[in-house]
Parts: structure tokens; sequence; C-alpha cells
């Protein structure tokens, strides 16, 4: 079997199947582990799939560039910000992560909402800019391009004095064995940071994250409070996490 063959096959195989097993592989096709772990290294730098010990697991496509991240489960991300906004009440202090999907929910909170909104992303607070109910605190730090929010000490510094009621959280993988991941080390740091300092956390679970993994650990799902999901997000992807007793909220819309 040609390389390119092969590469076909552990793609197609990970689809199907969620996860490759390098030693299972390597005896159905009668080829070396090492063979098999070659093309697992060399599709991983393609960003085709995610290493784990044993073999592989599917990328997220969360990792792409913002414009490309934008595109991807547009209707799952509208209903569930709406969702995440209206789960907010009045006096409250929430966490609001960075990416697409928080944006939106910074867009989505009423008009007449009374609270506190605290942010690592300077495009989440320019999204709540104009909402005269909702006061913005915006933490600072090196900005991490690839989801344009504040990450390093300082980030981490500033987080360490607030309390917040929610943490809505944004993470690329989300996966009943290897928890939140995301593809930042630094990120990770500060997401953990916030969920610590929170007295609740709601995943933003939009279904390309779902059965994930990116590099980085964040969490374990046992860790958070609930994930919160498109009501359109097929069960069998859900599944998983539901017998972990994670609670599931499916957004309407």
């Amino acid at each position: 079997m040609l390389t390119t063959e092969r590469k076909a096959l552990i793609l197609q195989r990970l689809g199907d199947n969620g996860r490759i097993v390098a030693k299972e592989l390597s005896q159905e096709l009668d080829l070396s582990e090492d063979t098999i772990r070659r093309d697992l290294r060399e599709l991983a730098s393609e960003g085709l799939l995610q290493r784990v010990h044993g073999g592989a697991l599917p990328a997220s496509k969360a990792l792409a560039d913002i414009p490309t991240r934008r595109k991807i489960s547009p209707d799952d991300k509208t209903a569930i910000a709406k969702a995440a906004a209206g789960m907010v009440k009045n006096g409250q202090i929430i966490f609001l992560d960075g990416g697409t999907t928080a944006v939106a929910v910074a867009r989505a909170m009423p008009s007449d909402l009374l609270a506190t909104v605290v942010t690592h992303s300077p495009e989440v607070a320019l999204a709540l800019h104009n909402n005269p109910g909702v006061a913005v605190e915006l933490v600072g730090g090196r900005l991490y391009k690839h989801s344009n929010v504040a990450v390093g000490a300082v980030a981490i510094e500033a987080i360490s004095s607030i309390r917040t009621d929610v943490y809505f959280m944004g993470v690329t993988g989300i996966h009943p064995e290897h928890g939140l991941t995301t593809g930042d080390r630094e990120e990770a740091a500060v997401k953990r940071a916030i969920s610590r300092r929170s007295a609740e956390t709601i995943v933003l679970a939009s279904r390309e994250k779902l059965g994930a993994v990116s590099a980085h650990s964040v969490v374990p799902l046992i860790e958070i409070d609930g994930l919160l999901v498109a009501r359109s997000c097929p069960p069998e992807l859900l599944e998983p996490m539901a017998s972990l007793g994670i609670p599931i909220t499916r957004a309407n819309g």
C-alpha cells in the first residue's frame, strides 16, 4: 500500500471511528507500528489529526483562522449565543471568553440587561460597547492573535483578583477522555484560571468541537457545570458526555 493510500485510509477510519489505535492498525495492515506512527506524525503536522498516546484523535476544525471559523456551524453558534445571553441575570458578573461564539453571545445580550461582563477579548468588549446596561471590564496582557485574547502572566494576575458568577468558556476540543483542550498553552492556562475563579463554568459547544482534541489541556470535563449546545446537535456526539453525567442544555433555534 502506498503512503498516500495509507494516509487516506487513516483519515477515513478516523472519520468513521473517531480514533486510531496505532498497534491495531499496524497489525491489520501487516506493517510496523513505526510506519503507522510516522504517518500519524505527518498527518498531525498538516493539522489533519491530533496525536495522542497510542494513536490519534480528530483534530479540531476550531483551530483554523478567524475568518474560516466564522463560517463553521454559524446557525449552531447563533442559537448557542442567544441561549447563553438569556442565561445572564441582572446584577451578575460574568466572564465571557474570546472566539467567534463568545462575540456572538456579547451581541445577543439584551439592551435592558444590567450586568458586568469581564473579558480578555477586545472583540467582545467592542461588541458590548453600545449596550447601555452592561459594564465591561477588559483584562489586559499579551494578545494571542489566533483568538484575539489577552494571555500571559499579566492576564492571569488580573484574573486572580476577580470572582465571577458564570464563565462562558470557549475551547477548540471537547472529548470524554481528554476533556477540554485548546491549541495554545498560555491560552489554556488563562482559561483554567478563569474557571477556578468562577462559581459556574458553562462551555459553548458548537458541534465541530465535540469529540475533537487539541494539544493543550484546559480542565477535565468533570470540573465544568455544563455544556451549551444547539438543538440540532446529533445525539451521538453528546452521548459520551452525557454518560459521564455532564449537564447538557440544548439551545432553541
